[in-house]
């Protein structure tokens, strides 16, 4: 079911309009982290396409459940990808270029050893990656954190556009759709998916620490060969530790690694 939002408040529309001003600084930005033999395939799939080309096609190229749950697996195993479980325990979504969810998955045999909060905000960290990125330009939901922070440009993102509840599913019918159902997160843990040049959906991964479930994204969307225009690397998240100031950036999390390399910790609350 697709329904119509207002946004939710004045300034939030304000931010939205400049989203892809702001997102374009993208392309010119230093992009984190370094390459490794997986990570290499991302531009491959450039040659000799036009953006727009897979426009329209829906689920039918895009992972399926049984796909996305052995991507979940082995994205895990592929190496150390910090957090508090190694982004072991896992639910993951992918919905198609309108948003719509074609596909969700969760790495437990146990459906509810994974967190159970963490179904929706898969699907809403996939619907969000989709949603603000363009064909040449894609925004991980890592990269929208210190734009949606008081005093930045997106302050309110988050809160525009809800998730709609009535996509909550139990774990017998978790895979029914497509069905649209929004919501807009601004930290790790999307992706925008690609064929080519054409944007053709989005990845969303949740269960861990978000600087994690963003590796495990990450590692999912390369190992299916659906990178952006750029590569693997062309919207990682940022940390101002490793890489210096950006609008982009996003906090360290509790045991932050990037690319099989450990980055640091969340400083410990004090003074409580």
């Amino acid at each position: 079911m697709t329904t119509t939002r207002r946004l939710a408040h004045p300034a939030v529309a304000a931010g939205f309009l400049l989203l892809a001003a702001v997102a374009a600084l993208l392309v010119a930005a230093p992009r984190a982290g370094g390459a490794t033999a997986e990570t290499q395939k991302g531009a491959a799939a450039d040659k000799g396409e036009s953006p727009g080309q897979h426009a329209g096609m829906g689920c039918k190229d895009l992972p399926s459940a049984g796909d996305l749950k052995k991507l979940l697996k082995d994205a895990a195993a592929a190496g150390e990808a910090g957090g508090l479980d190694g982004g072991r325990s896992e639910w993951a979504a992918i919905v198609d270029r309108v948003g719509r969810i074609c596909a969700v998955a969760v790495s437990t045999d146990d459906v509810t050893a994974a967190w159970p909060g963490s179904q929706a905000i898969a699907k809403a960290k996939a619907y969000t990656a989709n949603a603000f990125s363009s064909d040449m330009v894609p925004l991980s939901t890592a990269r929208l954190y210190t734009l949606a922070q008081p005093g930045h440009s997106l302050f309110g993102a988050a809160t525009a556009n809800a998730f709609n509840p009535a996509c909550l599913q139990t774990p017998q019918d978790r895979d029914k759709g497509p069905k649209l159902c929004g919501g807009t997160i601004a930290f790790g843990g999307g992706v925008p998916l690609y064929k080519g040049k054409t944007r053709v959906g989005g990845l969303g991964a949740s269960g861990d620490t978000a600087c994690a479930d963003h590796e495990i994204a990450k590692r999912m969307r390369d190992k299916a060969g659906l990178n952006p225009p750029g590569g693997a690397f062309a919207d990682d998240i940022w940390f101002t530790k490793a890489d210096g100031p950006s609008e982009f950036a996003h906090p360290l999390c509790r045991n932050t690694w990037r690319n099989g390399k450990k980055i640091g910790d969340e400083a410990p609350a004090s003074g409580y």
